[in-house]
């Protein structure tokens, strides 16, 4: 595809620019010289890239457009679409990562002669890793001649980054334009579920390490949970769209150790699992799957004498039930199976006979409630199910571990999308896992409150067989004692006597004669402060700020973002960490909150997240509280934001600074300062009268504490 034929949407350009979209439209309004649309819709319009990255060095808006962003615009802009780019993207990668030496003599010549010698090398590479039946066609020479400039670009990319990395960028750019399209297993818990996949200490050993193992999923995806397997020897994948199935087949033979026959054996195939299982009589030692909820067109009618229902035939609305006793029949004997499940499977009553005979023939073994935000959808608090098929191994017991990760004292963090401490939720999950799955286990498993138990399945046998972990598990001890509850009243006396020492004397009326403003975006350009965007990634061991923490006033909570994050949420993050540096003012660009951030000694070092934009003034022209202060003003808030899209975005160049001395800027900032402290103590007596309060009510329902 020639350059000046890739095409840019608003959205593109914002990124390009590292600005708001609303700073696209605002530059579209107050330019004559801006681009004009060259295709799209009137509503969404697109511009050629070429001029567009002329027109931002013109204004000094952009040095040097990044090679990874050049070429997701070649991409976007594919004439086939971005699936077909992205499908020929990973071919070439392959070669380039398999067949170097190949590569650069494919480059060698014209793209017209590289159109038509490319079809031969890539069928080399994709027979020797998927073999027949594969689920990524041989491109034709027709098909990949607009591509030529692409896979160029693409190769030059993964000698600056890797194949695999390439890809994963690429990749997870598309998921982010489509959000919709696609069900996302966020790495996390992606990890989590290989980790509880993972054979019992004597068996690992016997299979050769962590690992060593065959591993099927049959709803793939977009390959997390297949990618988060350490070292299998076999991968089995199905998925039912075709595009996304030849995306995962890439993305998983990217991501294997080695290439060609180096690497694991590696099946993909394309098709209806249910209906149309791929891999019949197959069996492996670990099935991981994160299917499709509440389906009610599943097979119900056509699959009634299915061999695959030994446990019972699923009703209608029981679809996972379907899923879970087909992760089963592909396990051999002892081997594990983990699936996500929505928490309505362990009590819907249409499923309690099938899961009474899961519990009677020791085939489910453990159940485990997620914080809600884990994954989509992210309102719910999702259940794992950690499945064995039945064979020789003996438990003193037939028991059910289940687990309540839910809570945000089981995982040590504030639960919700984007905020959950999957090492913290790792932990708690495995830490309940690991005493319980020891074969030939004789011990009685150590109880935690509120947290873990092992229950006897004599006592879930009833008529509702509800497996819900919360139902089953003995409070958490309150905390509540009077002791503890004292010392929260008395922390709290002092917070709220220091409240009223801060709080600001009553307000004078001020000159309201208008003063000379500026914005944020001239005073960058005069050098007066620098300008730049949270990425997400983190360096070494620092904590990330996210806008959760900006927005409550708390340290920084986050963790650096994996650089393969393809499957998340989010792309991969671009770009070094921005670390934090004192009297760096940092401002949250959605939600439309007025509120902005000083950094002092203690939160300096950390990583700026994602949605975070900073500003680093010049101690010289600008004081940070001054500069800060300002910055929150509710019509200036108003001025800046844009309320275009479903959620409201800030474009912090627009926002508006009074000129005035340095020596003036610092009397307002002692004043804003001031404010900040009086803010945070109010904050603090918030929190510690609501932890009194819940522990009063705690203690006095327990008996803890008693009343008067």
């Amino acid at each position: 595809m020639p350059d000046n034929s890739t095409e840019v949407t608003a959205a593109g350009i914002a990124r390009l620019a590292g600005v708001g979209r609303a700073a696209v439209s605002n530059w579209r309004r107050r330019h004559a010289d801006f681009p004009k649309p060259v295709g799209g819709t009137e509503a969404s319009p697109s511009f050629a890239l070429p001029e567009v990255e002329e027109w931002l060095r013109d204004q000094g808006k952009l040095a040097e457009v990044p090679l990874r962003e050049r070429v997701w615009q070649q991409v976007a802009g594919h004439p086939d679409g971005a699936v077909t780019a992205l499908v020929h993207a990973g071919c070439a990668l392959l070669v380039v990562r398999d067949r170097p030496t190949a590569w650069l003599e494919i480059t060698a010549v014209s793209d017209a002669r590289m159109a038509g010698v490319l079809p031969a090398a890539l069928d080399h590479v994709l027979t020797a890793r998927f073999g027949a039946g594969r689920a990524v066609p041989t491109p034709t020479e027709a098909a990949l001649l607009p591509s030529v400039p692409l896979l160029r670009a693409v190769a030059e990319l993964a000698a600056e980054a890797g194949a695999r990395k390439a890809f994963d960028f690429l990749f997870g750019r598309q998921l982010d334009a489509n959000p919709r399209q696609y069900t996302l297993t966020p790495p996390g818990l992606a990890e989590l579920m290989a980790d509880l996949a993972e054979p019992a200490r004597d068996s690992a050993r016997q299979n050769g390490g962590r690992g060593s193992r065959t591993v099927l999923d049959p709803a793939a995806g977009t390959g997390a949970l297949l990618c988060a397997v350490g070292r299998p020897t076999a991968v089995y994948a199905q998925e039912a769209d075709p595009d996304l199935a030849a995306l995962t087949a890439l993305r998983l033979a990217l991501h294997s150790e080695g290439g060609g026959a180096d690497g694991p054996a590696l099946a993909v195939r394309t098709g209806d699992t249910l209906r149309a299982d791929a891999f019949p009589g197959l069996t492996v030692d670990a099935v991981l799957c994160h299917p499709p909820f509440n389906e009610r067109n599943w097979g119900h009618d056509d699959l009634a004498y299915d061999p695959r229902w030994e446990y019972g035939f699923p009703a209608r609305t029981e679809s996972e039930l379907a899923w879970v006793q087909h992760a089963l029949a592909h396990l051999r004997e002892g081997g594990t199976a983990v699936v996500l499940m929505p928490p309505a499977a362990a009590s819907r009553r249409s499923g309690r006979r099938i899961r009474a005979d899961l519990l009677r023939r020791g085939a489910l073994r453990a159940v485990v409630a997620l914080p809600a935000g884990a994954a989509p959808p992210y309102g719910i608090p999702l259940h794992i199910w950690v499945l064995r098929k039945p064979g020789t191994e003996q438990h003193p017991a037939p028991e059910l571990l289940v687990v309540d990760a839910a809570e945000p004292e089981a995982a040590g963090t504030p639960s919700g999308r984007d905020r959950l401490d999957w090492a913290a939720v790792r932990a708690a999950v495995l830490d309940a896992w690991a005493p319980f799955d020891v074969p030939g286990r004789r011990e009685p498993v150590e109880e935690r409150p509120g947290t873990s138990r092992a229950v006897p399945v004599i006592e879930l046998l009833d008529d509702d067989v509800d497996l819900a972990p919360a139902r089953h598990l003995p409070p958490p001890a309150s905390g509540a004692t009077a002791a503890e509850l004292v010392r929260v009243r008395e922390r709290l006396e002092e917070t709220l006597r220091l409240t009223a020492r801060r709080t600001p004397s009553p307000a004078a009326p001020g000159d309201q004669a208008r003063r000379p403003f500026t914005t944020v975006g001239e005073l960058a350009r005069a050098g007066a402060l620098r300008l730049r965007t949270g990425t997400g990634s983190g360096s070494g061991t620092a904590p990330v700020l996210t806008e959760h923490d900006v927005l409550s006033g708390t340290g920084p909570s986050g963790s650096p973002s994996a650089p393969s994050a393809a499957g998340s949420s989010a792309s991969a993050p671009e770009g070094e960490p921005v670390l934090l540096e004192p009297g760096d003012v940092i401002v949250p660009v959605t939600g439309g909150a007025s509120v902005v951030r000083v950094v002092d000694e203690a939160t300096a070092g950390a990583a700026l997240g994602r949605n975070l934009q900073l500003l680093r003034p010049d101690p010289a022209a600008l004081d940070a509280w001054f500069l800060a202060g300002f910055l929150r003003g509710t019509a200036n808030n108003r001025q800046a934001s844009s309320y275009a899209s479903t959620a409201t975005r800030l474009d912090a160049r627009r926002l508006q600074v009074p000129r005035m001395p340095l020596a003036e800027q610092r009397t307002y900032g002692e004043q804003f300062s001031a404010l900040a402290a009086f803010e945070d103590a109010l904050r603090t007596a918030g929190r510690l009268g609501g932890q009194l309060v819940q522990g009063m009510y705690d203690g006095l329902t327990d008996g803890s504490v008693a009343p008067g």
